[in-house]
């Protein structure tokens, strides 16, 4: 994010399971952590891998730190396995710290459970409490740890035949409506669930046999799950759908099998966050059957039409607002340039030798391409401003640099609310749009004009391609017509359900 401390989402999670006969020939760990990989901007504090062969012993591995820096190839030898659920996290509930890396694991009466949570519990504190007078103990000060002890509760019908995960997994639904992502792994299958709201993005991808194969179908090797599709490419895997709100999906060695939708309560629409078209995916990510990346564009162009400018340039702060900035310029017919070169390898826990380090600021992440934009005037788009700490040292490293004006415009609305459902938000004290009135707010940043694109450009933008049969095959029965929603409390502070905190 351009602004330290900014926006962050809380995690990801990724998981596969080898089609046919076991042991398989797929290299599970090796997949899984690939994924991770390709997860990495969803969280960078932790990771860890649990797999297993499809009975009840579990290989588990976790660390700090980035993905690559946790996995060797000696550590992915020791995990070897027919299937497995990963996770990479930053924290918002619980500290960061190794007791608190996931994939949890637990005991119970059916044999071992590992669960993977993307998301936040909105009624947390109602949970533990009941957990606690229950007498169940907890070790961790994560919501995650939460809805893995609420999975370990045998259903009210009980279990005469044996395990009945659909059942546990649905009442544990009806308990919490959001927010989740889950992957969860017991035996020889794993389970993918969203919550009812679809606050938090899930989507299943298949593996296929590399190798000639001269029949027109195609040879599925492994299912996989991961919060977004971006992390199928980097393992040679493909996209085959997301998973619904409030959908269970069943992945095992014999395909995928969806088992039922938790509806939402009062007919409510659904409400994936909508920040993850403006920020958290990865471009080149499948958002309700559009890419993220034409999203982004689409908000450009809104922005353009909601705010223009008489300018000479337009450019970006690097780099998840540059398809916005492109379209912008496109749409007004204005030359696009770069005029900051951005630095990837200063991370936010940079360490600064001395004070004259330290007030360099932004110098140390972004270089000026001055060339590009001496004694012009020009337009730097942003994805959103969160507390304005880092656009401020930018605009005048700009105008330092022979800008002679320099007007920003944010292709998101203004950010006014904190989040209670995944999403690392200031608190609302902290939050620069309720610190200053609007027609302030550019001469606080140094900026000679700004405006943002409106909550209803933002809305129009993300749903306009948005597809309505997001299933495949015999699938389709199940879904009559999705409905369409997203959740804007950020900028709204109208929330999806009450909150119980």
């Amino acid at each position: 994010m351009t602004d330290d401390a900014g926006l962050r989402e809380a995690c990801g999670i990724f998981g596969c399971v080898a089609v046919g006969n076991w042991p398989t020939e797929l290299d599970v760990a090796h997949t899984i952590c690939m994924g991770l990989v390709g997860l990495q901007h969803r969280g960078q504090e932790s990771a860890g891998i649990v797999t297993s062969a499809g009975m009840s012993l579990f290989n588990i591995k976790k660390g700090m730190g980035l993905v690559g820096s946790i996995f060797q190839d000696d550590d992915l030898a020791k995990l070897q396995g027919n299937l497995g659920i990963g996770h990479t996290r930053y924290s918002t509930i619980g500290c960061s710290e190794m007791i608190n890396i996931q994939p949890f694991v637990v005991e119970t009466l059916h044999g071992l459970i590992a669960v993977a949570h993307n998301g936040e519990l909105v009624n947390a504190k109602h949970l533990k409490d009941k957990l606690l007078r229950h007498g169940v103990g907890l070790s961790t000060g994560t919501d995650s740890e939460l809805i893995t002890q609420l999975l370990t509760h045998m259903p009210d019908c009980g279990e005469p035949y044996g395990a009945n995960w659909i059942a546990r997994i649905k009442k544990a639904m009806q308990q919490t409506l959001l927010s989740y992502a889950l992957l969860m792994m017991h035996g020889d299958k794993m389970y993918a669930v969203r919550d009812p709201f679809g606050n938090r993005p899930l989507c299943i991808g298949k593996i296929v046999n590399s190798s000639e194969n001269t029949s027109d179908e195609e040879e599925i090797i492994g299912w996989i799950a991961s919060s977004e599709s971006c992390a199928f490419s980097g393992i040679g895997a493909k996209y085959y759908r997301e998973v619904l709100p409030g959908e269970i999906v069943e992945l095992s060695r014999e395909g995928i099998k969806s088992h039922c939708i938790i509806p939402r309560p009062e007919a409510k629409l659904p409400a994936l966050c909508i920040f993850e078209y403006v920020y958290f995916s990865r471009s080149d990510s499948i958002l309700e059957g559009q890419l993220v990346y034409q999203v982004r564009k689409r908000c450009g162009r809104q922005l353009a039409k909601e705010a223009p400018a008489d300018v000479d340039l337009i450019s970006t702060v690097p780099e998840s607002a540059t398809p916005a900035a492109l379209e912008y310029a496109r749409e007004l017919g204005i030359p696009y340039g770069e005029v900051l070169c951005k630095n990837r390898y200063v991370g936010r826990t940079f360490i600064q030798p001395s004070i004259r380090l330290r007030k360099l600021g932004v110098a140390k992440k972004f270089g000026l391409l001055a060339e590009n934009f001496h004694d012009k005037r020009i337009v730097l788009i942003d994805d959103s401003i969160v507390r304005g700490n880092t656009m401020k040292p930018i605009v005048q490293l700009l105008k330092n640099g022979g800008a002679k004006e320099v007007h920003i415009r944010v292709a998101s609305p203004p950010i006014r609310y904190p989040c209670f459902m995944g999403i690392n938000i200031p608190t609302k004290e902290e939050l620069i749009a309720n610190l200053f009135p609007l027609e302030e707010l550019a001469s606080h940043l140094g900026a000679d004009s700004l405006q943002y694109l409106s909550i209803e450009g933002l809305v129009k933008a993300t749903q306009e391609g948005i597809k309505n049969t997001r299933m495949k095959g015999e699938e389709k029965d199940k879904v009559e017509k999705n409905e369409i929603g997203h959740c804007v409390a950020c900028l709204t502070g109208e929330y999806p359900v009450k909150l119980d905190w």
